[in-house]
C-alpha cells in the first residue's frame, strides 16, 4: 500500500462534504413556526453571511498548517471508522450541527462520489487532477477572505511539491491502495442511479465510451511486428465501444485546465440526493466480519481515540452565536427513520475496543479524562481548532 495516500483522501473527501454542506445550506429554508424545532437558539432565518461563515470555518480548520504537516508525512492509512471520525470532527467545527442520520448521509455521499472518480481516472495520475478540481472548488468558496486563501495556496504548493514528480508506478500503487479503501462501501446513491451510472446493488457501471487515457491510442488495432523491430501486419478488430482520442492532458499548474470534470461540484445543480443501504450491504457477512474480529491495530485505534478526547472542541453556541442543525434530508421524519432503519453494523458512533489489559493506554484515558475542563469554563478560540484536529494524528 501507498504512504502517499492519506492526503489525496482526505483532501478529496473534505472538496466533497464542503460540497454537499455548500447545496444544503443555500437550501436550507425554515419556516418561521418551526424555527424553534430546528434552531438551538432562536434565530430570524437562514441568510447567506453564515453559510459563508460556516465554510470558512470548516476550511479554516481542514487546511491548519500543524495539521497538514503532519498529513503529508508518508503514514498508512487511516481505518475506516477512525477517518470518520475525523471528518465527524470536522463537519462540526463551526456553529453549524448535524445528528447522527445526516452525518451517516454526509459521509455516505462524500465517500461513494470519491470512490466513483477514482474508478473513472482514465490514468491514475489523473487522481491528482481531481484533487485539483476540489482545491479549485475550495479555492473558490474562499475567494473573499485572504487569510484563509493563503492556507489553501500552501497546500497547493505541497501537491505539487510532492505529487507532481511521482511516477506512473507510483499513482497505479496510490490508486490501488484507495480501491481497497473503498472496496466494500456499495452506498446507492439517487443521482447514481438516475444517471444509470450505478446499479441497484450499489456496484458502479464503467463506461465502455469516450476519451482514452491521455498518450494512448484507441482500441481496435493490433500491429506485429519482426525480430528487427519492422512492422509487418495490421490486425483490426472490433472494440466494444465508442471511443475517441484525449484531445489534451489536463493541467497539472497552480492554474490551468483540468479538462477531466470528475472533481468538481456536481450538486451546482439543484437536485435531490438520497442514499440508501444496498441489499448486499444489508446482509453482507463481509461487515459483520469486519466489526467483529479482533483489531490488529487495536492499540494504535485506542491511542487515536485518546487524542480524540481531548481533541477538536466544536464551537459552542453563546448568547450572541447562536448554533443551528442541518438536516440532510427532505424532512425531520425521514430523518429520524433514516436514523433507525440504518444497519447497526454500518454505525460509526461507537467503535469497541477491548484494551482492559492495556495499563498504559488506561492511564493516558485516565490523564486525559483529569483534563477535562467544567461546563463554566470558556471554549478554546477558533484559531486553536486545526492543532487540536492535528492531536487526532498522534496517535496513530
Amino acid at each position: 500500500m501507498s504512504t502517499r495516500t492519506l492526503p489525496l483522501l482526505f483532501i478529496n473527501l473534505g472538496g466533497e462534504m464542503l460540497y454537499i454542506l455548500d447545496q444544503r445550506l443555500r437550501a436550507q429554508n425554515i419556516p418561521s413556526d418551526k424555527a424553534k424545532k430546528v434552531f438551538v437558539a432562536t434565530v430570524a432565518e437562514w441568510i447567506e453571511e453564515d453559510r459563508k461563515r460556516v465554510m470558512n470555518d470548516i476550511i479554516t480548520t481542514m487546511f491548519n498548517k500543524k495539521f497538514l504537516e503532519e498529513l503529508f508525512k508518508p503514514q498508512e492509512l487511516y481505518s475506516k471508522k477512525a477517518l470518520r471520525t475525523v471528518f465527524d470532527r470536522l463537519a462540526h467545527a463551526s456553529i453549524m450541527r448535524l445528528n447522527q442520520a445526516s452525518m451517516d448521509k454526509l459521509y455516505d455521499l462524500m465517500t461513494m462520489a470519491f470512490k466513483y472518480q477514482v474508478l473513472l481516472c482514465p490514468r491514475p495520475k489523473d487522481i491528482l487532477l481531481v484533487t485539483f478540481n476540489h482545491m479549485d472548488a475550495i479555492k473558490d468558496f474562499v475567494r473573499d477572505t485572504p487569510s484563509i486563501l493563503s492556507q489553501v495556496d500552501e497546500t497547493y504548493r505541497q501537491l505539487l511539491e510532492i505529487y507532481t514528480s511521482l511516477s506512473g508506478g507510483e499513482f497505479q500503487l496510490i490508486r490501488q491502495t484507495l480501491l481497497i479503501f473503498f472496496q466494500d462501501m456499495h452506498i446507492r446513491v439517487s443521482i447514481f442511479l438516475k444517471d444509470k451510472v450505478q446499479n441497484s446493488n450499489g456496484r458502479f457501471v464503467l463506461p465502455t465510451s469516450g476519451p482514452v487515457p491521455y498518450g494512448t491510442q484507441t482500441p481496435g488495432l493490433i500491429r506485429m511486428f519482426s525480430c528487427s523491430g519492422e512492422e509487418i501486419k495490421r490486425v483490426q478488430f472490433r472494440d466494444g465501444g465508442n471511443y475517441t482520442a484525449a484531445l489534451r492532458e489536463g493541467s497539472f499548474e497552480l492554474f490551468g485546465d483540468r479538462v477531466t470534470k470528475l472533481g468538481t461540484n456536481m450538486y451546482s445543480v439543484s437536485r435531490p440526493v438520497e442514499t440508501h443501504m444496498s441489499g448486499t450491504s444489508k446482509n453482507s457477512s463481509q461487515h459483520t466480519k469486519v466489526n467483529t474480529l479482533p483489531n490488529p491495530l487495536a492499540k494504535e485505534e485506542l491511542n487515536l481515540l485518546a487524542k480524540l478526547m481531548g481533541g477538536l472542541e466544536v464551537q459552542k453556541p453563546s448568547h450572541t452565536d447562536s448554533g443551528f442543525r442541518v438536516n440532510l434530508f427532505a424532512t425531520d421524519e425521514e430523518e429520524e427513520e433514516a436514523l433507525i432503519t440504518r444497519p447497526e453494523e454500518l454505525s460509526y458512533e461507537v467503535i469497541n475496543i477491548q484494551a482492559t489489559k492495556d495499563k498504559q493506554a488506561n492511564a493516558e484515558l485516565a490523564k486525559i479524562m483529569g483534563e477535562f475542563t467544567e461546563a463554566g469554563d470558556s471554549s478554546p478560540s477558533s484559531s486553536s481548532k486545526g492543532d487540536d484536529l492535528l492531536a487526532m494524528m498522534d496517535g496513530l
